[in-house]
C-alpha cells in the first residue's frame, strides 16, 4: 500500500521561497501520477500541479503558473513542489495525492480522480 508524507511547509514571508517534498514508501512511485493539492480554512480542496508517472507532462493551476515548478525523482520515490514568489493567498495545508492510472487532462486537478493522500504539510505566508 502506497504511503505519502509531506514535508518542508513553514512560516515565510511574503515573497519568499519554499520546497516541499513528498516521500513515498510501500510501492514504487514511478507507477504512479502525482498531484499537489491545497486547502484554505473555509474553503474547498484546490489542485495547484500534477506530473506524469514518468515526468514526462505537468499542469499548473493558473494561481500558481510561474510560481511554482514540480518534478520528480523516481530513485528517490519522492515529488518536490518548489514554491517561490509566495504570497499571503498561499496561505493552505499543502497535500500530495496518488493515483496508479492515467487520468483524462481535465480531470488531473479533481481530488476524487485520486486514491493515495498525504496528511499536509502548511504553508503560511505571512509579514
Amino acid at each position: 500500500q502506497l504511503q505519502l508524507v509531506e514535508s518542508g511547509g513553514g512560516l515565510v514571508q511574503p515573497g519568499g521561497s519554499l520546497r516541499l517534498s513528498c516521500a513515498a514508501s510501500g510501492d514504487t512511485l514511478d507507477r504512479y501520477s502525482i498531484a499537489w493539492f491545497r486547502q484554505a480554512p473555509g474553503k474547498e480542496r484546490e489542485g495547484i500541479s500534477y506530473i506524469s508517472s514518468s515526468g514526462g507532462m505537468t499542469k499548473y493551476s493558473d494561481s500558481v503558473k510561474g510560481r511554482f515548478t514540480i518534478s520528480r525523482d523516481n530513485a528517490k520515490n519522492t515529488v518536490f513542489l518548489q514554491v517561490n514568489s509566495l504570497k499571503p493567498d498561499d496561505t493552505a495545508v499543502y497535500y500530495c495525492a496518488a493515483v496508479g492510472f492515467s487520468l483524462t487532462w481535465g480531470s488531473v486537478f479533481l481530488p476524487n480522480r485520486y486514491n493515495y493522500w498525504g496528511q499536509g504539510t502548511q504553508v503560511t505566508v505571512s509579514s
